[in-house]
């Protein structure tokens, strides 16, 4: 929205710093940061009373599961939702089209997430939204996305699929890159949401993924940077580095909250938000391949579950003592914090990975 100064930059020059996409970034980080702390609290308090026990916690699950974090209420993801939303609407340039396809993906999910949650606390189950419904709505906000993107993007190029490593490796997958787009989105937006189960542990994974995206998402709507480093350069892409900052600042304000022991959870209404998110960043800059790099925890975490069903399904056995990955470790006895931090670690060495991709062609 305050991009239109920039019109009037002539009359007064310090307008002219609002045409600097790094500015507007910062600045957005900072707003989303600044939203969520101011109004967090209050939100917090009014889904602790509507929610009264808050957040149904798996039967199955650890014992200090059980005993810890019963009563801790849900939808904070809200909070997220809030800070993104407004910071990208005051900074970013809101006549990019990009903006508006990742705002509605991440909206979209965040509304599937919500009445997910809804279900979940009203009904005092873990089951929520029956799983099918949910992952066809996913999909079909998912495709359609990926639908806009291709139409406002240059073919062959707006379907194709990028690989890091090889500045010359395109593949043209035509109108299958719909369905390949699609299926990126929905997956990281799941992949989050199975990652959300300690606190502290998603969200900053996130955070260091959005960062990471937002540098690449800078470099790669820059045509003198997209060139020297020999990436693909897509016009107009760069914007998103504004949502990145405002990912990054308004999940700063959340891990105040959900930082042990959490006074609030994020709930599918902020995981599959965030990973629609960022699936949708990748897809619209072209770099799936290296999400699945930089978001690397996501993808095991993932596995670990798929591994898990299908061994108990095939064999009766199962690969770990409980899926997601991070449970397996509690059950092994390592306790929350070790877990998350190490957790940490693993996605800061998969973003300085995802970003060597940059140089390394």
């Amino acid at each position: 929205m305050l991009h239109w100064l920039v019109q009037f930059s002539d009359q007064v020059q310090l307008f002219n710093v609002f045409r600097y996409i790094t500015f507007r970034t910062g600045a957005a980080t900072m707003t989303a940061l600044l939203l969520v702390f101011l109004f967090g609290p209050a939100l917090i308090n009014a889904l602790r009373v509507k929610q009264g026990r808050g957040q149904p916690i798996r039967d199955d699950g650890p014992v200090s599961h059980i005993v810890g974090k019963q009563g801790t209420p849900t939808m904070g993801g809200l909070m997220i939702l809030m800070g993104v939303s407004v910071a990208t609407l005051l900074w970013a340039n809101l006549t990019n089209a990009y903006v508006w396809i990742v705002l509605f993906v991440t909206l979209s999910y965040g509304a599937i997430g919500l009445y997910d949650d809804y279900l979940k606390v009203t009904t005092r189950s873990t089951d929520g939204f029956p799983g099918r419904i949910r992952i066809s709505l996913e999909a079909a906000v998912a495709m359609l996305a990926v639908y806009t993107l291709v139409k406002i993007g240059s073919e062959p190029f707006s379907t194709s699929l990028t690989f890091p490593f090889f500045k010359n490796l395109i593949v043209d997958l035509g109108p299958l890159f719909v369905l390949l787009g699609g299926f990126i989105i929905v997956g990281a937006g799941n992949a989050v949401n199975l990652t959300d189960g300690l606190d502290g542990l998603a969200i900053v994974p996130v955070m260091i993924a959005a960062a990471t995206f937002g540098a690449i998402t800078y470099l790669v709507g820059n045509k003198v940077f997209a060139d020297h480093l020999q990436i693909h350069f897509v016009q107009g892409a760069g914007e998103l580095a504004v949502i990145c900052g405002a990912l990054v600042g308004a999940g700063l304000g959340f891990l105040w909250f959900n930082a042990p022991p959490a006074t609030i959870f994020m709930g599918d209404t902020g995981s599959l938000a965030l990973g629609g998110a960022l699936g949708a960043i990748a897809v619209a800059i072209k770099h799936e391949v290296v999400l699945a790099i930089v978001g690397g925890l996501f993808v095991l975490e993932t596995i670990s579950v798929i591994v898990q069903v299908v061994s108990f399904k095939l064999t009766g056995k199962r690969v770990f003592k409980m899926a997601p990955l991070h449970h397996h470790f509690e059950q092994k006895g390592w306790k929350e914090s070790t877990i998350v931090i190490r957790f940490w670690i693993i996605s800061i060495v998969l973003a300085m990975i995802g970003l060597a991709t940059l140089k390394l062609r």
